[in-house]
């Protein structure tokens, strides 16, 4: 890790953020203000996240999928402790597919649902190597049709392995959204199309990065660290969480605080520590 991304680390971490307007009257604000507001937000994540990117290890289409087929229901640091031992025993679909399901589920148990999740797998592969030549597709409607494979995971795979501009509506995603008033929606679907229209499609892919990342390390479900965050100024539920800056910058995660990220091969440019190997003190 460079000094310079020590030093921008430290200064995000202890910058003390503006305060929403006293009085702020939110309901009336218009939709034009709100997607001002919004796209604003979306350019100072980018200043406060530019190595903002996807938190699960991956060197092919393939990886990338099956890793976050997995990060249903747990954390992206336990699929990515888990996987190296998967893809070494099962490097291709067609290896997965063949595979005992016994086998597969004592591979990937540290992540949660396992049985579940091998026959998801197990499917995918078999679907993988019968339909589509053993290559994971470049299409939304072709990866809607794999077992166990949503439109989330499908905007992760496009989005992070082919290019393909997607926004990924996760809890953190939806969560956010929420409490930023860019949506009132709870669905998923409903969640990204409303998001889709704010935003041009070029800023998908890695909106969703910088959302994903503020919610991990700073905006938490249920104590957000308001007195640390950066946007503060912008979001119009400042106070649901700690306003207190020495209190809130308690509260910030991975690189924000100091810690190790969900990565154990984080890219060039991530300023914070790779995560420990599954089993490490």
């Amino acid at each position: 890790m460079s000094a310079e991304s020590n030093s921008a680390v430290g200064e995000q971490s202890s910058a003390k953020p503006k305060k929403a307007a006293k009085g702020s009257t939110i309901k009336s604000e218009s939709r034009l203000a709100m997607v001002r507001r919004a796209r604003r937000i979306n350019r100072e994540l980018a200043e406060v996240y530019p190595y903002a990117h996807p938190e699960l290890d991956f060197r092919n289409p393939f990886e990338l999928l099956v890793a976050t087929v997995l990060s249903a229901q747990t954390t992206d640091l336990r699929v990515n402790q888990t996987t190296p031992a998967l893809f070494a025993k099962y490097p291709t679909p067609e290896d997965m597919a063949a595979a005992v399901p016994e086998e597969l589920e004592a591979v990937i148990r540290p992540t949660g649902f396992f049985r579940a999740k091998a026959k998801s797998l197990i499917g995918l592969s078999t679907a993988l190597r019968d339909r589509f030549d053993g290559e994971v597709p470049g299409r939304l409607a072709d990866l809607v049709t794999l077992p166990g494979v949503g439109r989330k995971t499908a905007n992760v795979v496009l989005g992070n392995a082919f290019g393909v501009a997607g926004l990924t509506v996760d809890t953190h995603f939806g969560r956010l959204v929420r409490r930023w008033k860019w949506t009132e929606q709870e669905d998923p679907e409903k969640v990204e199309a409303e998001i889709a229209a704010i935003f041009p499609k070029s800023e998908w892919t890695m909106l969703s990065h910088r959302v994903i990342f503020h919610g991990r390390r700073i905006c938490h479900s249920r104590k957000p660290a308001c007195g640390a965050c950066p946007i503060a100024h912008l979001c119009p539920s400042y106070g649901e969480g700690e306003t207190d800056p020495e209190k809130a910058r308690k509260l910030l995660k991975y690189e924000m605080g100091g810690y190790p990220g969900q990565r154990l091969s984080p890219p060039a440019d991530y300023p914070g520590k790779p995560a420990p190997p599954l089993g490490a003190a």
